[in-house]
């Protein structure tokens, strides 16, 4: 049996990484190269970096010798997977099959598709024909409704009028290699993850689901893998504590998750 993977999320805006509160609410928070290091030496299993740029210049503000001055997001991208040791997912803004290959010739070893395969889901399938399923991971935006969740676009603002689960269903037809699933209403609200929307999605599809948004204490990963998750994903509570994501290794096998602990301490 495979071992449950611990994957950081960061969100990049304007080249730099901010926090996030419901997909709205958005809080700088430092450099994103600086950052992959940390994480590489904190045993993580893999990293998912997203961009949600809405507008204006890639700027790190100068405060990084490794991407001089303004960057667009291909060099910041190139400059992350230098010092990534771990599989690097990188989404944001791809819309074609070109914005893919750029991508993973740039590192990326796996790349989150969103909004274009809503518009058009034929390129889910173009994309895995072309690099691979297992480079393809189909981002899920999911906003809880009375009678389920519906699947929202243009970085979580735009109602689609599709079921969550239906388009679960359908990005696996088409050869999505995983499935980023992501609470909108519960990003950045620390109350823990939408176990519903997990165990609904996780019951519906054979292909690993990635677990995100809600988590504001290490014992909510333990319930995320519970609800049927193949990896479980965050965001903020790893921007502020040394070593975060070692303790939430040993919380999640004090927990009974098997997880790779290389690297992490258990007394």
């Amino acid at each position: 049996m495979l071992k449950t993977r611990l994957i950081p999320c960061l969100l990049l805006m304007n080249g730099l990484l901010v926090r996030s509160e419901e997909f709205r609410r958005h809080q700088v928070i430092g450099n994103p190269i600086h950052q992959v290091e940390r994480f590489s030496a904190w045993a993580v299993d893999e990293l998912v970096y997203i961009d949600i740029t809405r507008e204006g210049a890639h700027d790190l503000r100068r405060d990084d010798h490794k991407v001089k001055g303004s960057a667009d997001v291909l060099e910041i991208l190139e400059a992350i997977a230098r010092s990534c040791f771990v599989p690097l997912t990188f989404g944001g803004g791809i819309r074609t099959l070109e914005d893919i290959r750029v991508r993973l010739a740039r590192g990326a070893d796996k790349v989150t598709i969103n909004t274009a395969a809503i518009e058009d889901p034929t390129f889910i399938t173009e994309a895995a024909g072309a690099f691979g399923s297992q480079a393809i991971v189909v981002s899920i935006d999911a906003l809880q409704r009375p009678d389920g969740w519906e699947v929202m676009a243009g970085w979580g603002r735009r109602e689609t009028g599709l079921d969550v689960v239906e388009w679960a269903r359908e990005a696996e037809r088409r050869g999505a290699g995983e499935l980023f699933l992501n609470s909108v209403d519960r990003d950045g609200m620390a109350g823990g993850y939408d176990v519903a929307l997990i165990e609904a999605v996780s019951a519906a599809t054979a292909i690993p689901v990635i677990a995100c948004g809600g988590v504001g204490r290490f014992k909510h990963l333990i319930a995320g893998v519970h609800a049927g998750a193949s990896a479980v994903s965050a965001a903020n509570i790893f921007h502020f504590t040394e070593h975060s994501t070692q303790r939430a290794k040993k919380v999640l096998a004090d927990g009974g998750v098997d997880v790779r602990l290389a690297g992490v301490r258990t007394h």
